[in-house]
């Protein structure tokens, strides 16, 4: 008896402790928002890319002027090696306490004075440049606030990067020195155990627990590692739970929807994208990528949940929640390539704390993300059926009925497009060749086109959502893909490499078939032509009061407007998304012209737009410091998209 009265107090003693530990967590995240910082990757945990800042507003943003610039000297980094036609600075900014916190495309973690970019410390994660990555990008770091020390203390804020060689590392956000009490020395290695894998999204936080998925090469065989998503106690890096979204086992969750001897062997089905918090209800909301290889399902028949699946995740135990499935069967590769947003919608005269997911389809989904039950409806609709023969697709798809259906959804030849006629009738004969029955057109070999295509609809680029006005603005892709399967033999790859040159051809080991993948444009004379009618990219303003869209208009430009005066009318596609101030503002770049520019979000006009250094590839930010409002863009170009290299961070304000 004398044990268990001891023992009680001592449990309720620490209970209360952490009680308060969390409390002043989230008393301090809510101050950050309140005075104007840029604490997260999505500036709340929640990921709603808004801010609170008024100074800069639609009627002198026309007054913006640079303020600063910093140059990380990445691109030295890239000398004598192949990663510039694969690195993208894709980094948005942290910003706490007068201090930015970002890391480079190589990983190399810098903090820089935000009031005039004056260079703080650098800490180099010591990543291989010359090895081979999928993706040479990081959209940014992720701190925690170690609520059991006091303000400006060593190790009070803690800065979490993950690289692109498979770490997870925690450095003093006051030095830059690793946190030689988290893993080993300050690194977790968390290939251990699971195999190849990366990281280009920055982790979740929430409370005392650090979140994280991981990022795959896609298509290279059907048995990819596991896409397993793992929780870390922030302070010793030990491991808190994993979670798997392929089941493994005969009666766990999920298990009946793989279908097939080798169906549990499947890889991936990874979290790539950025996982939301709400600390308050301890949920994680994470969003799955598309089961190994993307393109044939025929090994992994069934649904196959939880790929292609917004999952809500108790953070202190790692039990599932509530899931819904964006996709069954996924053989487009759409993943859910965007932070799920974490908002109060109000809607018939209730607010209801619900998640909006954007997807790669244009569609996008509205849920409770207490329940996941649906805020604006959603039917399953007949889609087609595949002749492939060893695969079965899908017979229906969910598609919101009330909320816009965003992107290319169906390509014929009367939608052929080019600047002079001879294009124009190349891309007609192109469309020509292809099978297009709309949305969800399973591959064949006959070759498919695919629309939206895995580069959007949306992408990671992803939405951000005005509460004051209810309105989510999110840019869109309209560009389709060309998918083609070919049986294998001892020679095919070979010839389809001859056969198109211009296409990725990836071997899909472990199935009967090889793909290759390319797009719907051309090349000429160095320049994208795309060769369906414009626009090629928007953005666009939906009402979540009643789920219609506001305004559409077309974003950036991709071609000459001295030779194609109508240019600025076409679009163009874009990485790197939107964020939404109160001063009624969307800041927004990514286009292929390396522009930034801010729209009137009740308009959709052009109230200000300036040319950067380098590709605006990227998420801005803003922030306010010392009474001036700043907007923050990484400057640095994307190797795949071709647009120009930099390793700029470019600061404007108000002159």
């Amino acid at each position: 008896m004398k044990k268990i009265s001891l023992l009680v107090p001592s449990i309720l003693v620490i209970s209360i402790g952490f009680s308060q530990m969390k409390e002043s967590q989230q008393k301090t995240e809510n101050n950050f928002v309140k005075t104007g910082q840029w604490a997260n990757y999505g500036n709340d945990p929640g990921g709603m890319r808004y801010s609170p800042l008024s100074q800069i507003n639609t009627e002198n943003v026309k007054n913006l002027k640079q303020a600063w610039v910093y140059q990380s000297g990445e691109l030295k980094t890239y000398e004598g090696t192949n990663l510039g036609s694969k690195a993208a600075f894709e980094a948005t900014p942290l910003m706490m306490n007068g201090i930015l916190y970002f890391s480079t495309p190589t990983n190399r973690v810098i903090a820089v004075d935000a009031a005039n970019g004056k260079e703080l410390w650098v800490y180099n994660t010591g990543v291989d440049v010359h090895g081979d990555y999928s993706e040479v990008t990081c959209r940014g770091v992720s701190k925690w606030i170690d609520a059991s020390l006091s303000p400006g203390s060593d190790g009070y804020m803690r800065i979490f990067v993950a690289t692109i060689d498979g770490r997870l590392i925690a450095l003093d956000a006051k030095n830059g020195k690793p946190i030689t009490s988290f893993g080993k020395n300050g690194t977790i290695d968390m290939k251990e155990g699971i195999g190849r894998l990366q990281f280009t999204s920055p982790p979740a936080v929430i409370n005392d627990l650090v979140v994280i998925g991981s990022a795959m090469g896609d298509n290279g065989r059907f048995d990819y590692p596991p896409g397993v998503v793992r929780a870390f106690e922030a302070r010793t890096g030990n491991l808190k739970w994993s979670w798997d979204p392929i089941a493994r086992k005969p009666g766990e969750p999920g298990y009946n929807t793989w279908n097939g001897p080798k169906a549990h062997q499947t890889g991936a089905a990874n979290a790539w994208a950025t996982i939301s918090a709400d600390p308050a209800r301890d949920l994680v909301f994470v969003p799955t990528s598309s089961p190994s290889p993307d393109y044939y399902g025929g090994e992994r028949l069934g649904d196959n949940l939880f790929g292609n699946s917004i999952v809500a995740i108790k953070a202190s135990t790692g039990k599932i929640v509530w899931h819904f499935q964006t996709v069954h069967h996924d053989l487009w590769d759409y993943d859910i390539p965007a932070q799920p947003l974490l908002i109060d919608v109000e809607k018939n005269g209730k607010k209801i704390p619900a998640v909006v997911v954007v997807t790669k389809i244009g569609h996008i989904f509205v849920l409770n993300r207490e329940t996941g039950e649906h805020v604006f409806p959603v039917e399953e609709k007949t889609v087609p059926s595949s002749d492939v023969q060893g695969e079965e697709a899908s017979k229906t798809q969910p598609f919101p009925t009330q909320l816009p259906l965003l992107g290319l959804r169906k390509v014929t030849t009367e939608d052929a497009w080019g600047p002079t006629p001879e294009l124009e009738k190349e891309a007609h004969d192109r469309i020509s060749s292809h099978i297009n029955k709309g949305v969800f057109t399973p591959p064949s070999l006959q070759g498919s086109m695919m629309t939206p295509s895995n580069v959007g609809g949306m992408n990671w680029s992803g939405a951000s959502y005005d509460p004051q006005r209810n309105l989510l603005v999110t840019n869109v892709n309209r560009m389709a893909a060309l998918i083609t399967l070919f049986p294998k033999s001892e020679h095919t790859r070979v010839s389809v490499n001859t056969a198109l040159p211009r296409a990725e051809v990836a071997p899909q080991e472990g199935t009967p078939y090889i793909m290759s993948r390319e797009y719907l444009f051309t090349i000429v004379n160095g320049q994208f032509v795309m060769q369906t009618k414009p626009p090629w990219g928007t953005l666009a303003a939906i009402n979540l009061s009643n789920g219609e869209l506001k305004w559409e208009v077309p974003l950036g430009i991709m071609m000459d407007t001295k030779k194609y005066p109508d240019a600025v009318n076409w679009g163009s596609i874009s990485l790197g998304g939107a964020i939404t101030t109160a001063g009624g503002l969307v800041f927004i770049s990514g286009t292929l012209d390396g522009m930034l520019r801010a729209f009137d979000i009740n308009t959709g006009k052009i109230v200000w737009q300036t040319a950067l250094p380098a590709g605006g590839q990227a998420t801005p930010m803003t922030y306010e410091l010392n009474g001036k409002q700043y907007v923050v863009i990484a400057a640095g170009g994307h190797g795949k998209l071709g647009t120009r290299l930099g390793d700029y961070l470019v600061a404007f304000a108000l002159e």
